[in-house]
């Protein structure tokens, strides 16, 4: 039977006061696993509310203090890791292994989070001009909103949200994607028992309206945000407009460029795990190849041979390779995709519409599917499907494939695949995409370093994780500083002393 889900605001389990619910389902099963409430105004107010009044005290701790908290959680998500993943798995569809990741991934974040006490160091010249010195520092902002999307249910708010936000001093608002609120909310236990005070974090699940209504929110100083480039678009625009700080992660069409002078068998092996993975459900998915034209056929069939060996099967078992999409709604998506893939040209060399999982029958499942021969101007090859579908571009060499590549809107992840050193650097430095992988087929960072998507992939001037991630969550603040002797005797001139203009 389906549990109602409870929000957690101000360290409370709150029992909503909603009468309405969101069905969250098992994807591999098809069955409704659970029942998010969609917050009224009065609890979505309270929550804000609860991080304003954190904000205070949680900011004035010292950083040494904060990052003890982070350490716990790092050892607590270690201590309840299978926990994690099983229920990762069970509301997202993920394999064991990718569920595994989606979860280290994000403790990968809280253990670099945990430097915040050398990565929040200021700068300080002292005698800057005669008599002066200027020290600047890094300071909390305020009160920030995380909107997380279904792909990754933990990895995003325990590991890209979270951790550098109340490092660095700050509280904030989560709303968990409704199709997988349950990972989110299981980490605020976790929080807790980390020693975390309470309003720091809040989790709510609501609809679009209650969304927009938190993007609005006078008090709500900074907005990440992670899923479509619509809603992106609208969330950076509208939150932006309203003089608040965005960070607006969006979809994705990364392309692989395979050279006739690459190791074919690893390349196809690359392929199919960066495709593949996660269902194709991710915004680091490779869904599209563009291969030179002499070892097209040759790659076509290593990379059906491949595909036909995935195990399409549901996350609780540890041998599957391939899970279930997220939802009916979902599945019937990228089925559609298919099919107009078919009908704009496209050669399908592999279809996975019509897989059959004994014992879950009703679960979402697409199998391994490949087009052939996509051709310019054809929306299946230009437009995110996200789910696992792989295209094929046909072109005649290295000029005409990074061209073809640059013309694509999106620009979060590009790949090559090349024994050339000559080829590797030039596609590294001539790639619109902000991430580039060198045989390397899903060149997501390590959570030291940025994730940096270009284009429609990102809206706004700072990314998440890496240093770029402390300064999202942190402002300037530059302190000039003289001091007088009773003896001193001092014409004050326009510039007040910070222009040095006897030394010019």
């Amino acid at each position: 039977m389906a549990k109602n889900l409870k929000i957690f605001i101000d360290g409370q389990w709150v029992e909503s006061k909603t009468d309405k619910y969101i069905e969250c389902f098992n994807p591999g099963t098809g069955e409704v696993m659970a029942l998010a409430p969609d917050a009224t105004l009065e609890e979505v107010e309270s929550a804000v509310q609860a991080a304003k009044a954190a904000f205070n005290e949680w900011s004035n701790t010292p950083v040494v203090r904060r990052i003890q908290v982070l350490f716990n959680m790092r050892n607590l998500i270690d201590k309840y890791l299978e926990e994690l993943v099983i229920l990762v798995c069970t509301e997202n569809g993920k394999c064991w292994e990718e569920g595994m990741g989606d979860v280290l991934k994000g403790k990968e974040v809280i253990e670099f989070a945990c430097g915040a006490p050398h990565l929040m160091k200021g700068d300080t010249v002292m005698n800057i001009t005669q008599g002066y010195d200027t020290i600047q520092v890094k300071e909390p902002v305020g009160i920030f909103l995380g909107i997380c999307p279904w792909n990754f249910p933990a990895m995003i708010p325990v590991g890209w949200m979270a951790p550098l936000c109340v490092a660095t001093g700050n509280t904030m608002v989560i709303k968990p994607a409704n199709e997988v609120p349950q990972s989110a909310l299981r980490l605020m236990d976790l929080w807790t028992e980390a020693g975390l005070p309470k309003g720091v974090l809040n989790v709510i699940t609501c609809g679009n309206e209650m969304a927009e209504y938190l993007v609005k929110h006078p008090d709500i100083k900074g907005v990440t945000f992670v899923g479509s480039t619509s809603v992106g678009r609208h969330v950076y625009a509208t939150a932006a407009a309203a003089g608040k700080r965005v960070q607006a992660l969006c979809e994705a069409k990364n392309h692989a460029l395979v050279l006739n002078d690459c190791n074919l068998e690893m390349a196809a092996s690359g392929i199919i795990n960066a495709a593949y993975g996660c269902a194709g459900e991710r915004c680091m998915a490779l869904p599209v190849v563009v291969v030179q034209e002499e070892i097209a056929d040759d790659l076509v069939a290593k990379l059906k041979e491949k595909a036909m060996k995935i195990k399409v099967g549901p996350g609780s078992d540890k041998s599957s390779q391939l899970g279930p999409v997220i939802n009916a709604k979902h599945m019937e998506f990228v089925k559609n995709w298919i099919q107009k893939g078919v009908e704009e040209g496209a050669k399908l060399v592999l279809d996975g519409r019509n897989i059959k999982v004994p014992g879950h029958e009703k679960g979402f499942f697409i199998g391994p599917t490949i087009l052939d021969n996509v051709k310019l101007g054809m929306a299946v090859g230009e437009q995110e499907i996200f789910g696992p579908v792989v295209c094929i571009k046909r072109v005649r060499d290295f000029e005409e494939g990074i061209t073809l590549m640059n013309d694509i809107p999106f620009a979060n992840g590009s790949v090559v695949y090349t024994q050339s050193g000559y080829y590797a650097r030039e596609f590294a430095r001539r790639t619109h995409a902000g991430m580039v992988g060198v045989n390397v087929g899903t060149p997501v960072p390590v959570g030291i370093f940025g994730f940096t998507g270009h284009k429609n992939s990102f809206f706004g001037d700072l990314h998440v994780m890496g240093t770029d991630g402390i300064r999202f969550y942190t402002q300037l603040k530059s302190i000039t500083t003289q001091w007088f002797t009773e003896s001193t005797k001092k014409k004050i001139d326009t510039w007040d002393g910070m222009l040095d203009i006897k030394g010019r």
